[in-house]
């Protein structure tokens, strides 16, 4: 009997990295309202009192960056200016300039060239069936961990949490199934008049339990603030920069991670569009029964359209051979840079509701990479 323990963290909205996230997808969210085929890299770091905007953008609409941050931030919940940032008179700075015309030159399509990859790079997709959206489990609890911190918040369950918090989740794994929740680790930002006796008790009772119940037992331990003390939170206590959650943003670790975030980019980026056909293909794969779980890989060069490689791993769960798979996604799957974006209809200003609480996951009816269409199709060929 193999026994083993693995972690998987989330954090909350409000979050400072995560506030960067949501501005620079909100920002692409309001390019591609006006102009779908604009061309947006934005990136946004967000410290006490101040946003700071940066990128490359190519467009032929305008958007009021400011007020797109400033309602962004009032979204969250940053109304008060004890909590590090206050939407009404905060600082937006912004530094944007045009995209490369070296980049677009191999990324636009044209009668003589098809669309590009909008850079190279490997992106991974993972799946297994842990749990019914086919995610590991820890990274699942722990985002719903941080979307009942947000949602304790906003509906007044809990007066006294402020935006920005954390969570860990450790669960036990018996022969690779997940049997306990072992140990549940919740940092929440909090008034100064609030104890920790009493925060640790309200945390656990309104947030921990309803969101763990069944995996929870009388071994499994609870750190709530363990510092003590965490009333000064947000940009005033950490300074955030967009990317920096991008084990956040997909399977907690359980996979692998071709490094480059997703936020702030159109989907001419393959480390976004590639990193969402990833997952549908991995979840297709699983759904279908084809394997309990599985990692795929796919490679691209800048401004090619047709990818460098694809890998499958199936982790010995496999019920045919890789390489089989391997040929089945090839023919089934959308691959192809312009062929993910139609897929998946990308050019619509989806992005602000993905870069909170993962990408993967969530069903979520604009989420279409979730969807588990091809499972069917998978299945009956493997049999053929």
């Amino acid at each position: 009997m193999k026994s083993y323990k693995f972690t998987s963290e989330s954090v909350t909205e409000g979050h400072p990295d995560k506030i960067c996230d949501q501005v620079s997808d909100a920002i692409l969210d309001a390019m591609l309202e006006k102009d779908p085929d604009a061309r947006v890299a934005v990136e946004a770091l967000v410290t006490t009192g101040t946003v700071f905007v940066a990128g490359e953008i190519t467009t032929n609409c305008y958007v009021d960056i400011p007020t797109v941050v400033r309602r962004t931030l009032k979204e969250i919940g940053y109304t008060n200016p004890e909590y590090g940032i206050d939407s009404a008179d905060c600082g937006v700075l912004v530094a944007i300039h045009e995209q490369s015309r070296n980049i677009a030159r191999g990324v636009d399509s044209s009668k003589e060239h098809e669309q590009g990859a909008g850079d190279q790079g490997m992106m991974f997709g993972f799946a297994c069936n842990e749990t019914p959206e086919l995610m590991p489990l820890p990274i699942m609890l722990a985002h719903k961990l941080t979307m009942k911190l947000a949602e304790v918040r906003k509906k007044g369950t809990l007066s006294w949490v402020r935006p920005d918090g954390k969570s860990q989740v450790t669960v036990e794994y018996v022969d690779n199934k997940p049997k306990r929740v072992d140990a549940v680790v919740i940092a929440v930002h909090h008034n100064p008049d609030m104890k920790h006796d009493e925060i640790k008790k309200q945390i656990i009772e309104h947030v921990v339990k309803p969101v763990c119940g069944k995996w929870l037992d009388d071994k499994t331990t609870y750190y709530v603030n363990e510092t003590g003390i965490f009333a000064v939170g947000g940009p005033e206590a950490d300074t955030g920069v967009t990317g920096r959650k991008i084990i956040v943003d997909t399977y907690g670790g359980m996979a692998r991670h071709g490094g480059g975030c997703f936020s702030g980019k159109d989907p001419s980026k393959v480390d976004r569009s590639g990193a969402y056909a990833a997952r549908y293909i991995a979840k297709n794969i699983v759904a279908s029964g084809l394997a309990d779980k599985c990692e795929v890989e796919i490679a691209y060069s800048i401004g090619v359209a047709k990818p460098v490689a694809i890998y499958i791993d199936t982790f010995g769960t496999g019920k045919i051979p890789e390489e089989k798979l391997a040929q089945l996604v090839e023919k089934n799957f959308p691959l192809k840079p312009a062929e993910i974006v139609s897929h998946f209809k990308l050019k619509r200003p989806i992005y602000r509701k993905t870069a909170a609480y993962g990408h993967f996951g969530r069903e979520d009816p604009d989420f279409l990479w979730e969807k588990t269409d091809k499972a069917a199709l998978l299945k009956k060929e493997a049999s053929a």
